[in-house]
């Protein structure tokens, strides 16, 4: 009875939020991205590099806000290599962002030794406070939701309102819309399609390079080696069962992040090994139910123009 109602708590929610933060991001990252029509399967490394460069620009720096900057700018990067690589050379999509994977877990782990001389682990930095909204906080129900909150949590909201009105709102959303689906098309209508997937897949970067700084310089204060635990993966799956929509990837990420609350949040009585793999065995679920149903952009991988 305790866990039924802890499940349906304030707390639970909150829990819920926090942990959804990173996979929003990153699954939103992957929507427009997709939606030019390269895939990515490099989002875990552009966290894990988004991590590690939001702390090396907060150490230096001295400023966790700059840290975010950093992160932005290195899971950029990222994006600039998988679209060059993808575009430019026309290196098969799969293999160029596991390899983006592979790459940036070395890097990572080099730098650490490098800058702060420890194996897999960086140094203490500062992290982002947390914000108190004056005035909603003291409402009813839905107070605590203002009150000592990551301005992560409003920030992530914003970017996915913004999405989705340019996904679906714009001539820009159109445009790239149609260039997942038709690009040949697209080009015969005097549309730049290389252009809109650069600046799609750049994107995709800086959104999972803000996605990992939320795992070190918010969650914690320091990287740690492979700190992004699979999440990258979770928000793949939560773009394929949001259904290459914003909007969609937004609630799908809820439900991955509601998996990831239940073990933190609730107590049961089975080992914690099994709660540990709640959430990648609902990732598995969701690929295995919706998978074989889910139509992505029509053209995704085609790299012809």
């Amino acid at each position: 009875m305790d866990n039924l109602e802890h499940l349906i708590s304030m707390n639970m929610l909150l829990a819920t939020l926090r942990m959804a933060v990173p996979l929003i991001l990153a699954s939103i990252g992957s929507v427009i991205c997709e939606r030019s029509g390269i895939i990515n399967l490099g989002i875990e490394g552009m966290m894990l590099s988004g991590a590690l460069g939001a702390v090396i620009g907060t150490s230096v720096f001295h400023s966790p806000w700059i840290g975010t900057l950093s992160a932005i700018l290195m899971g950029g990067a990222f994006g600039l290599i998988h679209a060059v690589l993808c575009i430019r050379y026309h290196t098969n999509q799969a293999v160029s962002g596991v390899g983006i994977n592979i790459f940036s877990s070395g890097l990572t782990i080099v730098l650490c030794k490098a800058i702060w001389d420890k194996e897999g682990l960086s140094g203490e930095v500062a992290q982002i406070p947390a914000v108190t909204i004056p005035f909603l906080h003291k409402l009813p129900v839905i107070g605590p939701l203002f009150d000592n909150q990551s301005p992560y949590l409003y920030i992530t909201i914003l970017i996915v309102a913004i999405s989705w009105y340019m996904m679906y709102r714009t001539k820009t959303g159109l445009r790239l819309r149609t260039i997942g689906d038709h690009p040949q098309a697209a080009a015969a209508a005097g549309i730049d399609v290389t252009r809109y997937r650069y600046t799609a897949v750049i994107i995709c970067g800086m959104l999972c390079g803000l996605s990992g700084s939320f795992l070190s310089i918010v969650q914690s204060n320091l990287f740690v080696k492979e700190m992004v635990a699979g999440r990258g993966y979770i928000a793949l799956a939560a773009t394929i069962f949001g259904g290459w929509n914003p909007l969609g990837s937004f609630l799908a990420s809820l439900l991955f992040a509601f998996s990831q609350a239940v073990r933190i949040t609730l107590d049961f009585n089975i080992p914690e090994q099994f709660l540990q793999m709640l959430p990648y065995l609902l990732t598995m679920f969701v690929l295995i139910i919706a998978g074989g149903k889910a139509k992505g952009p029509q053209a995704s991988g085609d790299i012809k123009d």
